[in-house]
């Protein structure tokens, strides 16, 4: 394990610099230049802050750590912090946290960690639990791990922390197979991956595969859009795709988002929702009751998502010590008008 005597050796700075940008203490004024060769030596050096005690209080006959520190890592989209998804689950995190009486030490996502130096400066604090809505690439969740002594992720598929979500491919069988017990034989499949960049990694993706094998129904390649949840990218690509000879009668859209930015596409091209093209979503976000027509999708209890991921969090800095569990919430199915 590294120590901050070679950090400072590394950075060309004495070791009480060093302690002062650990400490973020602003009393002694230092160049931006000095501050960032600290954070990268640290980032380099894989160094990691002795973590104080914190004094622990009663709170509702449990042990909580009042002034504990627990950052976020949300997941976000290209347009930034936009989606209602995520949104949702994110205040049933602050709204559990306020409960108890303890506010987020700080919301990141995952492209701004890239950066060595904001990674660096973001983690140089000890904190006593993250919630990890992003499964970050290894490299960064790894830096992470070993600074951060309790992570609860959500929907992050990683088999050494506490996970809570949805059955994603279980929920991909579903709205495919809606679909196909509504009579149609052609049906595509709008979204996107995660940080693995191939939307083969896609668990709904997975459960649409496995409907449509199930059923023995066709599957074209050109009827798979991967747009990278982006709704801009989901318009362009549907259509072009209005615009071929042929597309399906339709669609299992792995996000309402998408579906909803498809449903544009069909409508600036003339094609009725659901007479010509049906479509169906998934996790029915506020505005997908209005959109036109209303989407069918499948209710994810997010905001129950957010809170149960805090009450597994703040046990595990409690001291609730067994093996790494996995919270899988059950799903809702809402028919509207799209289907």
């Amino acid at each position: 394990m590294s120590t901050i005597r070679e950090v400072a050796k590394l950075a060309n700075v004495s070791i009480a610099t060093v302690s002062r940008v650990l400490n973020n203490d602003t009393k002694y004024k230092m160049t931006e230049e000095t501050k960032n060769r600290v954070l990268d030596a640290v980032t380099q050096l894989n160094y990691i802050p002795t973590t104080t005690q914190r004094k622990k209080v009663i709170v509702a006959n449990s042990i909580i750590c009042k002034d504990a520190k627990i950052g976020c890592i949300l997941r976000v989209t290209k347009k930034g912090y936009n989606d209602p998804y995520y949104m949702s689950i994110l205040s049933g995190v602050e709204t559990q946290l306020r409960e108890v009486g303890i506010d987020l030490t700080f919301i990141k996502s995952a492209p701004i960690l890239q950066d060595k130096i904001s990674l660096a400066s973001t983690f140089i604090d000890s904190l006593d639990g993250l919630i990890l809505m992003e499964p970050l690439n290894e490299e960064i969740y790894r830096y992470i791990k070993k600074r951060v002594p309790h992570i609860v992720g959500i929907d992050t598929l990683r088999d050494d922390i506490d996970d809570v979500g949805y059955d994603h491919l279980q929920n991909g069988i579903l709205a495919t197979k809606h679909l196909i017990e509504k009579g149609h034989k052609e049906i595509g499949f709008i979204g996107g991956s995660g940080e693995s960049q191939d939307i083969k990694d896609s668990k709904r993706y997975q459960g649409y595969l496995i409907a449509m094998h199930k059923a023995g129904l066709p599957i074209q390649k050109e009827w798979i859009i991967d747009c990278g949840w982006n709704e801009d990218e989901c318009v362009a690509k549907v259509d072009d795709l209005c615009k071929s000879t042929h597309f399906p009668t339709a669609f299992f859209a792995a996000s309402d988002l998408m579906a909803m930015a498809a449903m544009k596409s069909f409508y600036i091209n003339g094609i009725s929702v659901p007479k010509r093209v049906a479509v169906i979503g998934m996790s029915d976000i506020e505005m997908s009751q209005y959109s036109n027509p209303p989407l069918t999708t499948y209710h994810v209890p997010k905001e129950e998502i957010g809170k149960i991921a805090v009450n597994l969090l703040l046990a595990r800095i409690q001291g609730y010590a067994t093996l790494p569990q996995k919270i899988i919430l059950p799903t809702t199915f809402v028919e509207r008008s799209s289907t």
